[in-house]
């Protein structure tokens, strides 16, 4: 291979800079794709452009130049000339897939996020969400009165539980817990799995009434009802009472340090016995100019709700705050790490 060949797989920098400029034409064009169901139709093999365009009533043409550009980045492939077929990345993508991240997916990618992020210069200037901006009161006061978009964004949270939670389940062993809380545990799907995994453990589900609901036929249809009860909750003010441990996902990110504590200290007042764990299921921010996800996802949680993510040290002050003991960061091959912490 010659040596200009091997230099033009390297980006120049001007190349660099309109890459990440032109990135959210990406996140655009695979919702596109997802919204109109392309990995679904490509599950049974490579179709021409023409029946994909057919099937989903579509322009040819508008179709084709979007999954083209949705293939350069590695989700699908076009395996002939004007023919695609699926990847290992684009099946994640398919409705039903085990680990599918097709509501992720349409919860970034729908126009909603867009609108916000419009106003992220808001967020820059201020320290605040610009969502509160935008939209006039904060996210999780606006989402009962969207029932669309608060079933985008729990079925988005229920799709990425199940994604990671058999990593979470085989890195961490949660043996020895009698009783389980699952806070703001939304749709069910970390707090069931560990009991399916776990038959002799009793579980609690809490959350807001409206998110409880979408719980209750899940539960039923894995006969958990004898050993898991839901039971609404507002984590800052209290929290169920008795737990061996307490398990949260994705809930202390959303919050900044001062109403972190206070659902810590929540929980540090109400659970049961001297050794009662907290454990959550987070990212972990790595240091200096590494790229990881977390880095990206922070700027959501500045923009939306207005909480952060947290390197381990920022993890260990915020848990000594709230009266616990930093003991363990468990890895897993997924964005989520398990963080946890006894009481002091």
């Amino acid at each position: 291979m010659s040596s200009t060949a091997t230099q033009r797989q390297q980006p120049n920098p001007a190349e660099r800079v309109m890459q990440v400029t032109t990135g959210f034409l990406g996140t655009v064009a695979l919702n596109a794709a997802v919204e109109i169901n392309i990995p679904d139709l490509l599950a049974g093999g490579p179709r021409p452009v023409s029946e994909l365009a057919r099937a989903t009533a579509t322009n040819e043409d508008a179709l084709y130049r979007t999954l083209r550009a949705v293939a350069s980045l590695g989700i699908f492939t076009e395996s002939e000339p004007r023919k695609f077929a699926n990847t290992p990345e684009s099946e994640l993508l398919r409705a039903g897939a085990p680990g599918s991240l097709r509501d992720m997916v349409r919860w970034f990618g729908d126009p909603f996020h867009f609108r916000i992020f419009a106003e992220y210069m808001h967020s820059v200037k201020t320290g605040k969400p610009c969502f509160d901006k935008v939209m006039g009161k904060p996210i999780f006061e606006y989402f009962p009165s969207d029932p669309r978009e608060s079933e985008m964004f729990n079925n988005a949270m229920t799709s990425f539980s199940a994604a990671v939670i058999p990593a979470v389940l085989e890195a961490y062993d949660f043996s020895g817990i009698r009783l389980l809380v699952d806070v703001a545990g939304g749709h069910g799907q970390i707090l069931f799995s560990v009991l399916k995994e776990y038959p002799q453990m009793r579980g609690i589900l809490s959350d807001l009434p409206h998110v409880l609901e979408g719980a209750r036929p899940r539960l039923r249809e894995l006969g958990l009802e004898s050993r898991c009860r839901l039971e609404t909750c507002d984590f800052f003010k209290s929290v169920p009472a008795g737990g061996d441990a307490y398990i949260m996902k994705h809930i202390i990110h959303d919050w900044d340090d001062d109403r972190a504590l206070t659902i810590l200290r929540n929980i540090h007042q109400a659970a049961g016995g001297a050794q009662a764990r907290v454990i959550l299921l987070e990212g972990v921010i790595s240091p200096g100019n590494e790229s990881h996800f977390g880095k990206f996802l922070d700027l959501e949680m500045l923009a939306l709700p207005s909480g952060r993510e947290r390197t381990e040290d920022e993890f260990r002050a915020l848990f000594d705050r709230a009266g616990f003991r930093l003991t363990r960061v468990v890895q897993t091959p997924t964005p989520m790490c398990v963080i946890e912490a006894e009481k002091k």
